[in-house]
């Protein structure tokens, strides 16, 4: 009460945070005019004056003290800034035709700090990293750009590097076919892209090298994590791990194997501590445990006396493997099978994780059951986790649509504070209550009369699914109703950014997992660049080798369409939304949303949901269902009950609460590595650099 009554009075410390923000843009804004008068030479000669100011600032520190060295390139930097982003602001508009809005500028300021800024998608995040990039590549120490994939990553570097070009800084980007030569070179630009995965194996792989001149990363000075929610939260529950193969034979995974289908699962009586059958699965915990039934069968099975003996220990360990592999993880959910390889789908995203592998024999277990060659278990050589990683940077600034819910865990990790930017224009989206269903054909009869309904009316409808599994379900009974669809999931995602793209075309129907095209914006009446590569493909034209002028040509072609299809699809409401499942983390169901209504346009959303549904019969299953009863339920109708969603969202707070604690307790076994991490490597860095 006394905190709502402060807040009226003094405004939250969000509002208060931005308020001394203000005085910034309205000298940016200043600065516009004379800043436009400057010839495209005399903008980019602000660069090397700018670059000598903060050289001047720092040859004036104290010999040997870092943090005086600190202190007056960062106080020569806030000076800089009103002119720095003045001059970035003019060179976008030239070498890119765009222009950072004020609350842009606020964004890029409150990157500079040192902080998370939260910015609805559609805001223009992409632009906003451009102002500090720029900025702080002034010191020469070097900027990463952090992104979720390799595609954004290069897509990034070439469209924002048009503006650093202008100003005559250099861009790099890493990629994941480089060798180590041309990661020296993007890794010795102003500004370097690339994805988490690459910088963090890097820095593994330049502390396993013999030679200096062989490593390729520099300073870790300054990090803009883009989605940062997604690096620093969802992937930071699995370290970066180098490895090596080791000698050990794989028959005995087959063996193991071979003993799970045998065994009858059971139940646990937690109250009288009893357990029934061979095996019982606890889905909550995400355990599965062998019963003293399930043991003696094992042990018939596989001809040993007693697989507790030492000289079985090893075998134990692959039963017990074989068994989570059979029971916890899923085909075409948690993994899929291509070209006679398991591939780890992430759960986040969405996308496949190639070259990851699951470890202590797990990986091996899910090959042996699905009868792929199984390959020898990994040695770890080097890892670290990525809290560590992008704790060695002086600086580290983040930009996502949805960091509010993790405000807490990013300030107690990583001491970084969520700043929440205005949007430009106001948002417009319905969000539409929960619907649930008892059962769950039930809800995938009601998702597919929806899309229907809405492709009929010509509205576009992004359905997001949890799984490959659920998005390929959707599918099938879309062709059946002779419904028009694209699908988005990780064994397609080739075509990602075309599909998203088109996404909110007339009557386009989208069914997407979690990777629903991060970084590509959906535009209501499709997107004028994409249409106009097809054009080009009907007059026989590859695009990617087509001349400016016809890339130009086209796109003047494409855009009446579009514009006169975005009014269409405004009038119908604007894109849909349509979520077949809760996520466990409340942020994916948000950035799901977001998809919609953005900068000003129309919108809605709604999620359909079962008692089936994974999140419900695990974490929210019997009280939903008591509730459930209480209000009446029959077959095929729904429910909307805010009492029933605010219990789904506790169970999703559980949930979150319980995978925060595995990254705590990842960082801190980590925590007692990194010290001796840090002592090690830097003794090797030091007997590089002074051999004698």
């Amino acid at each position: 009460m006394i905190d709502k009554f402060l807040t009226k009075l003094f405004g939250s410390s969000n509002q208060r945070y931005l308020k001394t923000i203000r005085p910034l843009v309205e000298r940016i804004n200043d600065l516009e005019p004379e800043t436009k008068k400057l010839s495209d030479d005399e903008l980019r000669a602000r660069t090397t004056e700018f670059k000598e100011r903060v050289a001047r600032a720092v040859a004036e520190a104290r010999a040997g003290d870092k943090e005086d060295r600190k202190r007056r390139e960062q106080a020569a930097l806030d000076e800089i800034l009103p002119e720095a982003f003045a001059a970035v602001r003019e060179a976008s508009v030239r070498a890119t035709g765009m222009r950072h809005f004020d609350v842009q500028l606020i964004g890029g300021a409150v990157l500079h700090s040192g902080r998370i800024t939260e910015m609805r998608t559609g805001e223009g995040k992409t632009l906003v990293a451009t102002l500090p990039a720029y900025l702080n590549a002034l010191t020469g120490r070097g900027v990463h750009v952090i992104t979720v994939n390799d595609y954004l990553a290069s897509r990034d570097a070439d469209w924002m590097g048009q503006i650093y070009r202008f100003l005559g800084l250099t861009v790099g980007c890493i990629q994941n076919d480089m060798d180590d030569w041309e990661r020296k070179d993007a890794y010795a630009a102003d500004i370097t892209y690339g994805t988490n995965n690459e910088f963090g194996f890097d820095y593994l792989r330049d502390n396993m090298k013999f030679d200096l001149a062989t490593c390729v990363q520099r300073d870790h000075y300054f990090a803009i994590v883009d989605e940062v929610d997604s690096i620093l939260i969802d992937e930071a529950r699995t370290p970066l791990i180098i490895s090596g193969a080791s000698d050990e034979a794989t028959d005995k995974y087959y063996r193991a194997d071979a003993v799970i289908p045998q065994l009858k699962r059971g139940e646990e009586d937690k109250e009288n501590k009893t357990k029934t059958g061979d095996y019982v699965v606890d889905e909550k915990q995400h355990t599965a445990v062998l019963t003293e039934d399930g043991v003696s069968k094992a042990e018939r099975i596989l001809g040993v006396g007693n697989l507790y003996d030492p000289s079985n220990m090893e075998m134990l360990h692959c039963v017990e493997q074989a068994l989570k592999a059979h029971t916890l993880y899923r085909l075409d959910h948690h993994y899929v099978v291509q070209n006679d390889e398991v591939i780890i789908v992430d759960e986040f995203t969405g996308r496949l994780m190639k070259g990851r592998r699951w470890s202590d024999g797990l990986h091996q277990a899910v090959e042996a059951k699905e009868e792929v060659k199984i390959e020898r278990e990994n040695q770890t050589l080097a890892t670290i986790t990525l809290q560590n990683y992008f704790r060695l940077y002086e600086k580290l600034a983040g930009m996502t649509g949805t960091a509010e819910t993790e405000a807490s865990e990013f300030h107690s990790t990583y001491k970084l504070d969520v700043t929440v930017i205005p949007t430009h224009r106001p948002m417009v989206r319905t969000d539409y209550s929960d619907v649930i269903y008892r059962t769950l054909p039930e809800k995938w009869n009601a998702v597919s009369e929806e899309i229907k309904e809405r492709h009929e009316k010509g509205q576009p409808v992004l359905v997001g699914t949890v799984s490959v599994e659920n998005s390929e379900l959707i599918a099938r009974r879309l062709q059946k109703l002779g419904v028009p669809h694209n699908v988005l999931n990780a064994k397609y995602h080739e075509r990602e950014a075309e599909i998203v793209a088109q996404a909110g075309r007339k009557g386009a129907v989208t069914i997407a997992t979690n990777m629903a095209g991060r970084g590509t914006d959906i535009l209501l009446g499709g997107n004028p660049e994409f249409m106009a590569r097809e054009f080009l493909k009907h007059k026989e034209v590859n695009p990617d080798e087509a001349t400016e002028e016809e890339l130009e040509a086209a796109i003047n072609q494409a855009k009446p369409t579009v514009e006169a299809e975005h009014k269409e699809v405004v009038a119908l409401g604007g894109l849909h939304i349509l979520g077949t499942e809760r996520h466990e983390a409340r942020r994916i169901d948000n950035q799901l949303r977001g998809r919609a209504g953005r900068q000003g346009d129309p919108g809605s959303s709604r999620f359909f949901l079962s008692l089936e549904d994974d999140l419900m019969r695990i974490f929210a299953g019997d009280k939903v269902k008591a509730l459930m009863q209480r209000l009446g339920m029959e077959e095929g109708t729904a429910i909307e009950s805010k009492m029933v969603s605010k219990r789904i969202e506790a169970a999703q707070k559980s949930v979150e609460g319980r995978n925060f604690e595995t990254r705590k307790h990842l960082v801190q076994y980590d925590d007692v590595m990194n010290r001796q991490r840090e002592t090690i490597y830097g003794l090797r860095r030091q007997l590089m650099e002074q051999p004698d």
